[in-house]
């Protein structure tokens, strides 16, 4: 349970920085700690509502994570779109300074 704990904790440290390799290697260890978690509860080393606990807490994770890249795909997609009309503009200007100097 300290693993998921752990993992839990880097997730939202990750998560809160904006991290997004660290969350992708942390999200690779998701399911092989889940996995263990659950063999460990199955063998009754482990307390029903602490698991219920913790995988919930990872669940509402998994929903913030997943609007926070959201958000980060929209902030990205918009400064794309900044520069799109700058090399536009870029673009116009030279044309009309070219045309202006025949």
């Amino acid at each position: 349970m300290n693993k998921l704990d752990q993992l839990i904790a880097a997730l939202e440290q990750a998560l809160s920085n904006k991290d997004w390799d660290e969350l992708v290697r942390l999200n690779e260890q998701v399911q092989s700690t889940i996995e263990s978690v659950m063999e460990a509860l199955e063998a009754g080393q482990e307390d029903p509502e602490q698991v219920r606990t913790r995988l919930e807490t990872l669940r509402r994770f998994v929903d913030t994570a997943g609007a926070g890249a959201s958000q980060a795909k929209a902030e990205a997609e918009a400064e794309l779109k900044g520069v799109s009309r700058n090399r536009n503009a870029a673009q116009a200007y030279a044309h009309v300074s070219s045309t202006r100097s025949k």
